[in-house]
């Protein structure tokens, strides 16, 4: 299978995008990497010896737009027996988000003390961080925070955090 971005590009063969050769089965799925989200693109295949289909023009097909968050932190201050950290939740994707969580592992023997801008659940040294009713909406490329004072015998260079929306 071939891909264009545009139907006159397919029509004519030409500036192909991207290339896949899949196996001789009829049906499946193809995955191709690379691909711009959100963006449609138009198809063609060829047979198993290279031969273009001259009738078969697919499309316009629309590859999925990005969504999710990331999550990024940063220790502000630590001292003998604690720190103060910031998370920071950042939406990557091409539409807004209505809630999220961030969770993360502790590497020792972590526990927080206080929580603000999240609520916190998980066990032992897994940790969920989940938003309140007050930033659970997040703009494409917006961000949001929620801060943690921890107590701990040693405190972390820093914490590395997941995200889920």
């Amino acid at each position: 299978m071939t891909l264009f971005a545009s139907r006159t590009d397919a029509q004519q063969w030409r500036d192909p995008v991207a290339a896949n050769v899949s196996g001789p089965e009829p049906n499946g799925d193809v995955t191709i990497d690379g691909l711009t989200p959100d963006t449609e693109y138009w198809f063609r295949f060829t047979d198993a010896d290279g031969r273009r289909d001259t009738y078969v023009l697919g499309g316009p097909a629309r590859t999925l737009p990005v969504t999710g968050c990331v999550a990024s932190s940063v220790v502000d201050a630590s001292w003998v027996g604690g720190f103060i950290a910031t998370v920071t939740v950042r939406n990557i994707g091409a539409e807004s988000i209505d809630s999220w969580q961030v969770s993360w592992q502790w590497p020792g023997d972590e526990r927080i003390l206080s929580i603000w801008g999240g609520q916190a659940g998980g066990d032992g040294s897994a940790v969920e961080v989940r938003n309140v009713s007050y930033n659970g909406m997040v703009e494409p490329d917006g961000t949001t925070t929620f801060g943690l004072l921890v107590a701990t015998s040693r405190a972390p260079a820093a914490i590395s955090p997941d995200c889920t929306a």
